[in-house]
Protein backbone atom coordinates (compact mmCIF):
# COMPACT_ATOMS: atom_id res chain seq x y z
CA UNK A 1 0.00 0.00 0.00
CA UNK A 2 2.55 2.48 0.98
CA UNK A 3 4.39 1.74 -1.94
CA UNK A 4 1.89 1.89 -4.41
CA UNK A 5 0.66 5.45 -2.83
CA UNK A 6 4.56 7.02 -2.90
CA UNK A 7 4.32 5.35 -6.88
CA UNK A 8 1.62 7.72 -6.88
CA UNK A 9 3.23 10.32 -5.52
CA UNK A 10 6.07 10.43 -7.40
CA UNK A 11 4.25 10.24 -10.67
CA UNK A 12 2.43 13.45 -9.77
CA UNK A 13 5.36 15.34 -9.11
CA UNK A 14 6.65 14.33 -11.94
CA UNK A 15 3.84 15.75 -13.75
CA UNK A 16 3.54 18.79 -11.91
CA UNK A 17 7.46 19.65 -12.78
CA UNK A 18 6.46 18.96 -16.81
CA UNK A 19 3.38 21.42 -16.52
CA UNK A 20 6.63 24.43 -16.08
CA UNK A 21 5.40 27.61 -17.49
CA UNK A 22 1.20 26.11 -17.21
CA UNK A 23 -0.64 28.92 -15.51
CA UNK A 24 -4.05 29.99 -14.77
CA UNK A 25 -4.42 33.89 -14.36
CA UNK A 26 -8.29 34.91 -12.73
CA UNK A 27 -9.59 37.72 -15.15
CA UNK A 28 -13.07 38.14 -13.49
CA UNK A 29 -15.48 36.58 -11.24
CA UNK A 30 -19.49 37.24 -11.96
CA UNK A 31 -21.66 36.07 -8.85
CA UNK A 32 -23.70 33.24 -10.04
CA UNK A 33 -25.70 31.22 -7.31
CA UNK A 34 -26.59 28.80 -10.19
CA UNK A 35 -23.46 28.28 -10.79
CA UNK A 36 -23.19 24.50 -8.92
CA UNK A 37 -22.17 22.12 -11.66
CA UNK A 38 -20.64 24.26 -14.21
CA UNK A 39 -20.53 26.88 -16.91
CA UNK A 40 -21.04 26.95 -20.77
CA UNK A 41 -19.44 30.24 -22.60
CA UNK A 42 -20.99 31.72 -26.29
CA UNK A 43 -19.65 35.07 -27.94
CA UNK A 44 -21.98 37.54 -25.84
CA UNK A 45 -23.17 35.23 -23.04
CA UNK A 46 -22.35 32.62 -19.91
CA UNK A 47 -24.92 29.78 -19.20
CA UNK A 48 -24.83 28.53 -15.37
CA UNK A 49 -25.86 24.56 -14.92
CA UNK A 50 -27.33 23.42 -11.89
CA UNK A 51 -28.71 20.10 -12.09
CA UNK A 52 -32.60 20.84 -13.61
CA UNK A 53 -31.94 24.50 -14.49
CA UNK A 54 -29.67 26.85 -16.47
CA UNK A 55 -29.31 30.23 -15.96
CA UNK A 56 -28.42 32.64 -19.09
CA UNK A 57 -25.62 35.83 -17.86
CA UNK A 58 -24.49 38.98 -20.31
CA UNK A 59 -21.49 38.24 -20.51
CA UNK A 60 -20.13 42.09 -20.40
CA UNK A 61 -22.42 43.36 -17.80
CA UNK A 62 -23.16 40.04 -16.02
CA UNK A 63 -26.28 40.44 -15.61
CA UNK A 64 -28.95 37.51 -15.44
CA UNK A 65 -31.24 37.45 -18.68
CA UNK A 66 -33.12 34.55 -18.77
CA UNK A 67 -33.29 31.18 -17.12
CA UNK A 68 -34.70 27.64 -18.23
CA UNK A 69 -36.42 24.62 -15.39
CA UNK A 70 -36.96 21.16 -15.89
CA UNK A 71 -38.67 18.85 -14.22
CA UNK A 72 -36.21 17.27 -11.29
CA UNK A 73 -37.49 13.86 -12.37
CA UNK A 74 -36.71 13.86 -16.08
CA UNK A 75 -33.76 16.42 -15.37
CA UNK A 76 -31.80 14.77 -12.05
CA UNK A 77 -28.11 15.59 -13.13
CA UNK A 78 -27.45 18.05 -15.90
CA UNK A 79 -23.68 18.66 -15.29
CA UNK A 80 -22.01 20.51 -17.30
CA UNK A 81 -22.97 21.98 -20.88
CA UNK A 82 -21.39 23.38 -23.76
CA UNK A 83 -22.38 26.14 -27.38
CA UNK A 84 -21.74 24.01 -30.15
CA UNK A 85 -23.16 24.24 -33.19
CA UNK A 86 -25.29 27.40 -32.05
CA UNK A 87 -26.84 24.40 -29.71
CA UNK A 88 -26.08 24.00 -26.42
CA UNK A 89 -25.12 20.74 -25.70
CA UNK A 90 -25.25 19.40 -22.53
CA UNK A 91 -23.65 16.12 -21.09
CA UNK A 92 -27.05 14.61 -18.62
CA UNK A 93 -27.55 11.39 -16.13
CA UNK A 94 -29.58 10.03 -13.32
CA UNK A 95 -26.33 10.41 -10.63
CA UNK A 96 -26.76 9.51 -8.31
CA UNK A 97 -29.38 6.97 -9.00
CA UNK A 98 -28.04 3.38 -10.66
CA UNK A 99 -28.18 1.69 -13.04
CA UNK A 100 -26.42 4.70 -14.59
CA UNK A 101 -28.38 6.41 -17.41
CA UNK A 102 -26.76 9.03 -19.64
CA UNK A 103 -28.19 11.49 -22.17
CA UNK A 104 -27.27 14.44 -24.42
CA UNK A 105 -29.60 16.88 -23.69
CA UNK A 106 -30.12 19.59 -26.29
CA UNK A 107 -31.12 22.90 -26.20
CA UNK A 108 -31.32 26.81 -28.13
CA UNK A 109 -29.69 28.87 -26.09
CA UNK A 110 -31.66 31.79 -27.55
CA UNK A 111 -34.92 31.19 -26.60
CA UNK A 112 -33.59 28.71 -23.54
CA UNK A 113 -36.06 26.02 -24.46
CA UNK A 114 -35.36 22.08 -24.44
CA UNK A 115 -34.80 20.88 -28.36
CA UNK A 116 -34.31 16.99 -28.16
CA UNK A 117 -32.52 14.41 -26.02
CA UNK A 118 -30.07 11.68 -27.42
CA UNK A 119 -29.87 8.53 -25.36
CA UNK A 120 -25.78 7.42 -24.61
CA UNK A 121 -24.54 3.95 -24.57
CA UNK A 122 -25.38 2.31 -21.23
CA UNK A 123 -22.32 0.19 -19.53
CA UNK A 124 -20.29 2.98 -19.44
CA UNK A 125 -20.63 5.05 -16.13
CA UNK A 126 -22.30 8.36 -15.82
CA UNK A 127 -21.70 10.95 -18.51
CA UNK A 128 -20.41 14.16 -17.26
CA UNK A 129 -19.46 16.26 -19.83
CA UNK A 130 -19.28 16.62 -23.53
CA UNK A 131 -17.29 18.11 -26.21
CA UNK A 132 -16.46 18.60 -30.23
CA UNK A 133 -13.30 18.31 -31.86
CA UNK A 134 -11.61 17.04 -34.39
CA UNK A 135 -14.80 15.98 -36.71
CA UNK A 136 -16.01 14.00 -33.49
CA UNK A 137 -17.76 13.99 -30.31
CA UNK A 138 -16.46 12.83 -27.07
CA UNK A 139 -17.60 12.24 -23.58
CA UNK A 140 -16.52 11.57 -20.54
CA UNK A 141 -18.01 8.93 -18.60
CA UNK A 142 -17.54 9.10 -14.73
CA UNK A 143 -17.49 6.08 -12.24
CA UNK A 144 -17.07 6.37 -8.39
CA UNK A 145 -16.40 4.64 -5.52
CA UNK A 146 -19.35 5.33 -3.46
CA UNK A 147 -22.35 7.77 -4.18
CA UNK A 148 -23.49 6.93 -7.55
CA UNK A 149 -21.05 4.14 -8.02
CA UNK A 150 -22.23 0.97 -9.65
CA UNK A 151 -19.84 -1.58 -8.20
CA UNK A 152 -17.83 -3.27 -9.51
CA UNK A 153 -16.55 -0.25 -11.32
CA UNK A 154 -14.89 2.78 -9.31
CA UNK A 155 -13.23 5.80 -10.61
CA UNK A 156 -10.52 3.52 -12.05
CA UNK A 157 -12.93 3.10 -14.96
CA UNK A 158 -13.83 6.45 -15.44
CA UNK A 159 -13.34 6.73 -19.46
CA UNK A 160 -13.00 9.39 -22.25
CA UNK A 161 -15.38 8.02 -25.39
CA UNK A 162 -15.30 9.30 -28.95
CA UNK A 163 -18.56 8.88 -31.17
CA UNK A 164 -19.62 9.89 -35.09
CA UNK A 165 -22.09 12.09 -35.85
CA UNK A 166 -24.27 9.23 -34.89
CA UNK A 167 -23.02 8.97 -31.56
CA UNK A 168 -21.56 5.39 -32.76
CA UNK A 169 -18.70 5.07 -30.53
CA UNK A 170 -15.48 4.72 -32.33
CA UNK A 171 -12.86 5.23 -29.63
CA UNK A 172 -12.11 5.04 -25.52
CA UNK A 173 -9.35 5.75 -23.59
CA UNK A 174 -9.04 5.43 -20.04
CA UNK A 175 -6.69 8.45 -17.54
CA UNK A 176 -3.33 7.59 -16.58
CA UNK A 177 -2.73 6.62 -12.67
CA UNK A 178 -1.78 10.33 -10.98
CA UNK A 179 -3.96 11.62 -12.63
CA UNK A 180 -7.03 9.07 -11.09
CA UNK A 181 -5.41 9.17 -8.16
CA UNK A 182 -6.62 13.02 -7.85
CA UNK A 183 -10.19 11.92 -9.09
CA UNK A 184 -10.40 9.64 -6.40
CA UNK A 185 -12.77 8.82 -4.66
CA UNK A 186 -15.01 10.71 -7.40
CA UNK A 187 -14.43 11.31 -11.31
CA UNK A 188 -14.03 14.15 -13.79
CA UNK A 189 -16.74 16.59 -13.81
CA UNK A 190 -15.27 18.67 -16.26
CA UNK A 191 -13.53 19.16 -19.64
CA UNK A 192 -12.87 20.08 -23.10
CA UNK A 193 -10.34 20.31 -25.78
CA UNK A 194 -7.79 23.45 -25.37
CA UNK A 195 -6.59 25.46 -28.32
CA UNK A 196 -3.37 23.93 -28.39
CA UNK A 197 -5.37 20.31 -29.41
CA UNK A 198 -4.51 19.07 -25.94
CA UNK A 199 -7.20 18.02 -23.50
CA UNK A 200 -8.22 20.15 -20.18
CA UNK A 201 -9.56 18.06 -17.43
CA UNK A 202 -11.16 19.04 -13.96
CA UNK A 203 -11.42 16.75 -10.92
CA UNK A 204 -14.47 17.15 -8.47
CA UNK A 205 -13.38 19.64 -5.82
CA UNK A 206 -9.30 20.13 -6.30
CA UNK A 207 -8.54 23.73 -7.76
CA UNK A 208 -6.62 21.77 -10.74
CA UNK A 209 -6.64 21.63 -14.15
CA UNK A 210 -4.90 17.87 -15.86
CA UNK A 211 -3.36 18.71 -19.20
CA UNK A 212 -3.51 15.41 -21.73
CA UNK A 213 -2.94 14.11 -24.61
CA UNK A 214 -4.29 11.32 -26.70
CA UNK A 215 -1.57 8.49 -27.03
CA UNK A 216 -0.08 7.58 -30.37
CA UNK A 217 -0.03 3.75 -29.58
CA UNK A 218 -2.29 1.99 -26.36
CA UNK A 219 -5.17 3.60 -24.39
CA UNK A 220 -4.50 5.54 -21.68
CA UNK A 221 -3.80 9.02 -22.08
CA UNK A 222 -0.67 10.71 -21.40
CA UNK A 223 -0.37 13.20 -18.41
CA UNK A 224 0.84 16.22 -19.89
CA UNK A 225 1.09 18.61 -16.49
CA UNK A 226 -1.45 20.12 -13.88
CA UNK A 227 -2.28 24.15 -13.84
CA UNK A 228 -3.95 25.40 -10.73
CA UNK A 229 -6.68 27.14 -10.86
CA UNK A 230 -9.13 29.40 -8.85
CA UNK A 231 -11.82 26.90 -8.78
CA UNK A 232 -12.74 23.89 -7.31
CA UNK A 233 -13.52 21.23 -9.88
CA UNK A 234 -16.60 20.75 -11.62
CA UNK A 235 -17.24 21.74 -15.41
CA UNK A 236 -15.25 23.96 -17.81
CA UNK A 237 -15.67 25.60 -21.30
CA UNK A 238 -13.10 27.19 -23.56
CA UNK A 239 -14.18 30.43 -24.83
CA UNK A 240 -14.11 30.38 -28.13
CA UNK A 241 -13.97 34.03 -29.35
CA UNK A 242 -11.15 34.74 -27.13
CA UNK A 243 -8.52 31.90 -27.27
CA UNK A 244 -6.92 30.88 -23.91
CA UNK A 245 -9.55 32.04 -22.10
CA UNK A 246 -11.20 29.20 -19.91
CA UNK A 247 -14.28 29.22 -17.72
CA UNK A 248 -15.07 27.43 -14.56
CA UNK A 249 -17.15 28.14 -11.50
CA UNK A 250 -16.54 27.71 -7.89
CA UNK A 251 -19.17 26.48 -6.28
CA UNK A 252 -18.49 27.81 -2.97
CA UNK A 253 -18.77 31.42 -3.53
CA UNK A 254 -21.41 30.85 -5.94
CA UNK A 255 -18.96 32.36 -8.65
CA UNK A 256 -18.65 31.83 -12.19
CA UNK A 257 -14.57 32.43 -13.09
CA UNK A 258 -12.63 33.11 -16.02
CA UNK A 259 -8.88 32.39 -16.45
CA UNK A 260 -6.97 32.88 -19.37
CA UNK A 261 -4.37 29.45 -19.42
CA UNK A 262 -1.05 29.50 -20.58
CA UNK A 263 -0.22 25.73 -21.46
CA UNK A 264 2.54 23.80 -20.25
CA UNK A 265 5.54 23.69 -22.19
Amino acid sequence: MLRSALIIALAFAASAAAAEGGTAETLRRYPAPEARQGVAVGPKHLYAVTNSMIAKYDKAGGAKLAEWRGDPKAYPHINACALIRRELICASSNYPATPHVSTVEVFNPGRMIHKRSIPLPPGLGSVTWIDRHDGAWWALFANYDGKGGEPPRDHRDTVLVRFDDAWRRTGLWTFPEAVLARFRPTSSSGGGWGPDGRLYVTGHDHPELYVLRLPKAGGVLEDAGVIAVDIEGQAIDWDESRPGVLYGISRHRGEIVAMRVTPPK
